[in-house]
């Protein structure tokens, strides 16, 4: 049985793919880390993650700081999944599959224009299909489509084949994972962290700690009001599923407002999502599971014959401009890599690079000026409810 330390150089809260990340890169470094778990690795809001690699598709013009980092780890999966495909000796799940967004009658055909001219505006690699261009592509989709636009960068990972990688790689280059170890507070003394005190009692002294327990961050105890990011829940819901019949009905990620279709490769899929704020409820209902598969079937008939293996929802963890908070934060030895909204799957390269390279004393590039968590300086903070 593995020593547990008491004292490390990095003590990372929250085993979701932030942190598995962060830990890794920062392990891989030479850095003694400790990544603290309240449930098991990945067990939270990333395995509930479908996985889309699309900076593209999500991009907003009211978010080009975003989009830039999105891009940027979008264009860094590649080796990144090489990296830990060799590091842990796992298949990280990956699926360069391009993607598809669609749109079914004259208002959606609209909507789709105007989002194909703002992707232009912005110099984004996109094409404009006709129906039959798009039904060539994917024969599955209904004969009623009627526009669609082709994203051949935007990819899609295996959230579950990512996290157990991360996990392994973790492991393999030195990292320490305790799973079911709550963090009750962070220790400070005189505006500086020291560690941090586990529910039990017990403590870990650590030169740094960086949060990314996502929602949960909230829960933990021990920081000053100035100190904290204020998060706020916001739920999804996922349909997953198997083709009886194998691989074949979908190739690439159908996006139609407001869901999406992920292949997964290997006949399975996953439908989703809501976007509710609702708190920190995490049930699945009747409504949203209806209408997820009524749009779905739509554009795809042939996805009524899938199984449904598994209804789920999760809290994506927002911050109240809905960009993420990734760096230092008030406190020396504080880093944050937290409000990743919808995007942790997609920036998890660029986050565990960012955070690793300012562990270990670099400079931050300027891509991560705009997550500066020291933006919320005067804002409350969210902190959560309920385990």
């Amino acid at each position: 049985m593995t020593n547990r330390s008491t004292s490390v150089d990095v003590a990372v809260i929250g085993g979701g793919v932030i942190g598995l990340g962060v830990a890794w890169r920062a392990a891989q470094r030479g850095m003694r880390v400790v990544l603290l778990e309240r449930d098991r690795a990945g067990s939270g809001t990333s395995r509930v993650a479908a996985g889309m690699l699309a900076p593209i598709t999500e991009a907003d013009p009211r978010e080009q700081p975003l989009l830039a980092l999105g891009q940027a780890s979008a264009a860094a999966y590649p080796r990144f999944v090489e990296e830990l495909s060799e590091a842990s000796g796992m298949n990280p799940g990956y699926l360069p599959c391009g993607t598809l967004m669609v749109a079914r009658d004259a208002d959606e055909s609209e909507a789709l224009e105007r989002e194909l001219a703002m992707r232009e505006g912005l110099g984004l690699p996109v094409q404009r299909l006709r129906a039959s261009e798009a039904r060539r592509l994917e024969p599955a989709l209904a004969p009623s489509l009627r526009l669609a636009l082709e994203i051949p960068g935007d990819h899609v990972i295996e959230p579950d084949r990512l996290i157990a990688a991360l996990a392994a790689g973790l492991v393999r280059a030195g990292g320490e994972l305790r799973d079911r170890t709550v963090v009750a507070d962070v220790l400070v003394e005189a505006r500086r962290v020291t560690g941090v005190r586990l529910r039990d009692g017990s403590e870990l002294r650590a030169e740094h700690v960086v949060i990314a327990a996502g929602i949960w961050s909230g829960q933990i105890g021990g920081l000053p009001a100035d100190a904290r990011v204020p998060l706020r829940p916001v739920k999804g819901q996922v349909l997953r599923l198997h083709d009886p019949a194998g691989p074949g009905l979908l190739t690439r990620i159908i996006r139609m407002p407001p869901g999406y279709i992920a292949p997964r490769g290997d006949g399975r899929y996953a439908l989703g999502a809501t976007m509710e704020e609702r708190g920190f409820d995490t049930t699945v209902t009747a409504g949203a599971v209806f209408e997820l598969l009524r749009d779905a079937l739509e554009l795809v008939p042939g996805a009524s014959e899938l199984v449904i293996d598994e209804l789920c929802a999760g809290l994506r963890p927002g911050t109240p401009d809905n960009l993420p908070a990734i760096g230092t934060g008030a406190l020396a030895g504080l880093h944050w890599a937290v409000g990743h909204h919808r995007n942790g799957i997609l920036l998890t390269p660029v986050t565990a690079e960012l955070l690793a390279a300012e562990l270990a004393g670099e400079s931050a590039p300027a891509l991560a000026a705009a997550f500066d968590p020291g933006r919320f300086a005067a804002t409350p903070a969210t902190v959560g409810g309920g385990a």
